[in-house]
């Protein structure tokens, strides 16, 4: 039968303070044994392209790079 996950104040403080300023993103929790042992925060960037040009460039870069390193 699975224990039941205790989550003290010290945890919910750990938890709100990764998720503070969190616009995009994740929290995954690893719970053992009814204990909370380990937590991963993943969080995502989002930028807006000023315009198509500079996209269109990027990806040259990208592309360049992964052929200069194929030879």
């Amino acid at each position: 039968m699975a224990k039941p996950l205790k989550v003290d104040e010290v945890w919910l403080e750990r938890i709100a303070e990764l998720l503070d300023d969190m616009e995009f993103g994740s929290l995954h929790i690893v719970v053992h044994e009814g204990q909370i042992v380990q937590m991963e925060r993943t969080e995502r960037k989002r930028f807006e392209n000023s315009s198509a040009r500079i996209s269109g460039e990027a990806g040259n870069r990208r592309t360049d790079v992964r052929s200069a390193g194929r030879g």
